[in-house]
């Protein structure tokens, strides 16, 4: 039998066959009816203690099966099988072992599939504009071009590197975040000096559309964050108000200070966000239904990483009076 090919079986049989044939010896030797007796004992204790080995050691052999199946893509042992004891306690550990690995599988798969996804938006946000950079080109290159249009085409030509530069760079930003290599340089600064440096980038765009920028904010209040990396965020948030507010309308900070947190409130007076892009508005490469030809969808996705990073919360909603508000509160540290 290949029960008794194991070594360990064997070698226990050798020596229990060994002592009971010393024990039923003794015992014939004291008389026959005490041989027989012991003789009896020994063989009905011999068949308990083999049978009962062989029945653990099948569940053993059927454990390391399931071992083997969930190596091959099965998830599922069947911990009823085992009863109680010792080997129902091994089963339960494999059990939660592979529960692990499986939900470890899942999440590289879904990495996998969302690091596709992203491969491929970001394959196409930069193609767009790559395309219509070689078409400029191709353009600027006719020798019968005259003056006006070669100027308009060099304009256009520079705003497109300049899309594809910010694209670029914020892309590898968000891949720092993701791979967990951004580090805060956390100090107070002041609150206004933040938002003006955030503003400056868009100051002249916003001229041009004839809007107008206000900042209500406390000269003295303060924020303990990194400078850069939060004047990187409050100016994507100013930068999504204006390319949603129309000529003429206002795009609006303000601060607020108190015991428990600090609260800077971007707010616009567009047309607000639309109740189905709510939820979705801070997600990677999400466009909302109002969005410009132009939009990418990762400038509110990155303040969101940026602020959320340094321990603050962001939130938007739309304004009693219409226009979009968004929310950033970093918390302070209770003693």
């Amino acid at each position: 039998m290949g029960f008794f090919r194991n070594p360990e079986i064997s070698k226990t049989a050798l020596i229990w066959g060994l002592l009971s044939a010393a024990a039923v010896t003794a015992a014939f030797a004291a008389g026959p009816r005490t041989g027989v007796a012991a003789l009896a004992l020994c063989i009905a204790y011999s068949a308990a203690h083999f049978m009962i080995t062989y029945r653990r050691y099948k569940n053993i052999a059927d454990l390391s099966s399931e071992v083997d199946r969930v190596l091959h893509g099965f998830t599922k042992i069947e911990m009823s099988e085992y009863g109680e004891g010792e080997l129902n306690i091994l089963a339960s550990e494999i059990h939660k072992m592979t529960l692990r690995l499986k939900e470890q599988a899942d999440r590289l798969a879904a990495d996998k599939e969302y690091l596709a996804d992203s491969i491929a938006d970001i394959s196409h946000q930069i193609r767009t504009p790559l395309t219509s950079v070689s078409l400029l080109t191709e353009f600027l290159s006719e020798p019968e071009l005259d003056t006006k249009r070669r100027i308009k085409y060099v304009k256009e030509l520079f705003e497109l590197l300049d899309r594809i530069d910010w694209l670029i760079n914020t892309l590898l930003k968000m891949s720092k975040f993701d791979a967990g290599t951004v580090y805060f340089d956390r100090r107070e600064e002041n609150i206004v000096k933040l938002v003006k440096r955030a503003y400056e980038p868009i100051s002249i765009p916003m001229e041009l559309r004839g809007q107008s920028f206000e900042a209500r904010i406390p000269e003295d209040m303060t924020l303990c964050c990194d400078a850069r990396w939060t004047i990187e965020a409050v100016e994507n948030i100013l930068k999504n108000c204006m390319e949603h507010t129309p000529e003429g309308g206002t795009v609006t900070v303000t601060g607020e200070d108190n015991a428990v947190y600090s609260m800077i409130t971007v707010s616009d007076t567009g047309y607000g966000i639309a109740k189905e892009d709510l939820p979705n508005i801070f997600k990677r490469f999400y466009k909302g239904k109002d969005s410009s030809a132009g939009s990418v969808g990762i400038g509110l996705a990155l303040a969101r990483m940026i602020i959320n990073g340094q321990g603050g919360r962001i939130k938007a909603y739309n304004g009693r009076d219409g226009g979009a508000v968004f929310e950033i509160k970093f918390y302070k540290s209770v003693v």
